[in-house]
């Protein structure tokens, strides 16, 4: 259902962004508007940050392909002007836990190492000029990185071709680009809720939070983790808060440390990024704080109906807001691990990062079953933000109903509506995650 057919909508509402449909010649004639609450960039969002991992590192094929593809454009006009970095990407395991769970993690990276062997890329010693490298032990670890005295984890490998982007400084190169086609007007309003048509199971637009209305034949709902504010989406998505944390460094350090492969251990889920402008930043990708509120039943509003859903938590709301003692613990438990001289200083600042999680971290991306005129874009699952170069166009086709590839007919595949809801409405993902499953936020803070 939700389809509009092959009618070219006059008018297009996105709460999101919208630059791969303004270059669409299909939408020559018509109206776009993009919907923030906040001024750009917003300073909640997900993608707005110091730096996000580049890689093509995936025991799926499918996102493998597609991040080599999005490497392609990162290597050029994307990443121009420090917005790429390619450092390399080191990803260790613990060898105690990861025999505790089965070899699960050296299985997951054996089939990342297959998967780029597929895509092209050479495994053997850096000094001969392959792209990925082998790690065996913790002394090799330690080797690889300057100005670490201690290593991510036991083993694992380092691919050269993987790197970081400043995640907020691609965006802005985006809005950039979006605002030179003249195409997309950007409106700064609160979203209360979209509109539904009961009687035709249409949506029509978008309720702001002063009252007024905006009407559109076509509505892309891209909100990330506040996503399930504007629709049910228990059982098929959840938002999950993320622990960041943020070291001042001296100058020296920065010279030292900058070069260097991201460390990601996929045990537990943290790493370390290469510091940019005497910042040092540490976190972890993992099963994350659910931060459950009842609701109005967003798509009844009316009905009196209540649901429960997990919704980010952010400075926005509460200035004074860091993460728990749990992530902090985690993060300075890894720095004292990976740097052991830096793993009692302060951090300058940490934030929670949210992510809108799906139950085995693929995307969702397609009309509603539901409701008519209504795409959805969410489900990012911590990993979305390296395809930025690339994602655009393929969210774009399926709107418009295309498939230009073998890639993107199994992406929209992978995309699709789940044909059933998960038995319980929050989603702890079974993707690769560190930390605990099942905590929440408000119980994490509390505790000292």
């Amino acid at each position: 259902m939700g389809s509009i057919g092959d009618s070219v909508p006059t008018s297009i509402l996105i709460i999101g962004s919208a630059y791969a449909l303004a270059q669409r010649p299909r939408y020559a004639h018509t109206k776009i508007t993009v919907l923030d609450r906040s001024t750009f960039p917003a300073p909640d969002a997900a993608s707005i940050d110091a730096s996000r991992i580049v890689r093509a590192d995936y025991s799926d094929y499918y996102y493998s392909a597609l991040c080599i593809e999005a490497q392609k454009l990162w290597r050029r006009e994307w990443g121009a002007e420090g917005r790429y970095h390619e450092n390399g990407l080191v990803i260790a395991v613990n060898s105690a836990e990861d025999a505790e769970a089965g070899g699960k993690r050296e299985e997951m990276q054996r089939e990342m190492m297959a998967n780029l062997k597929r895509l092209g890329l050479s495994i053997g010693k850096r000094k001969d000029g392959a792209d990925v490298s082998l790690l065996e032990n913790r002394e090799a670890m330690i080797g690889i990185a300057d100005g670490f005295d201690g290593a991510a984890g036991d083993a694992g490998y380092c691919n050269w071709t993987s790197g970081w982007a400043d995640a907020e400084a691609a965006m802005k190169y985006l809005e950039t680009m979006t605002r030179a086609t003249g195409r997309v007007e950007f409106k700064n309003a609160e979203v209360r809720s979209l509109l539904f048509d009961h009687s035709s199971s249409t949506v029509k637009g978008a309720e702001l939070k002063d009252g007024s209305k905006i009407d559109a034949d076509l509505v892309i709902l891209a909100a990330g983790a506040w996503t399930p504010k504007f629709i049910d989406l228990r059982g098929v998505a959840s938002a999950s808060g993320q622990v960041l944390a943020y070291m001042d460094i001296t100058a020296e350090e920065q010279a030292q440390l900058e070069h260097n492969p991201t460390m990601l251990n996929g045990s537990n889920g943290m790493f370390i990024i290469p510091p940019r402008e005497q910042v040092l930043k540490v976190a972890r990708h993992g099963y994350g704080y659910a931060n459950l509120k009842r609701i109005s039943h967003p798509e009844y509003p009316d009905s009196g109906e209540e649901i429960e859903v997990s919704l980010p938590c952010t400075k926005m709301d509460d200035p004074r807001l860091g993460i728990p003692k749990e992530g902090s613990d985690a993060c300075r438990d890894f720095l004292a691990q990976c740097i052991p001289h830096m793993g009692e200083r302060p951090w300058s600042h940490t934030r929670i990062c949210w992510y809108s999680d799906t139950p085995k971290g693929d995307w969702l991306v397609d009309y509603h079953p539901k409701w008519k005129n209504l795409v959805v874009a969410t489900g990012g699952s911590g990993h979305a933000y390296k395809f930025l170069p690339v994602i655009g166009e393929r969210i774009a086709d399926i709107v418009v109903w295309e498939t230009r590839d073998d890639l993107g007919k199994a992406l929209q595949e992978k995309w699709r509506w789940p044909k059933e809801r998960r038995g319980s409405d929050h989603i702890w993902t079974n993707d690769w995650r560190g930390g605990r499953k099942g905590m929440l936020l408000d119980e994490e803070l509390a505790r000292k």
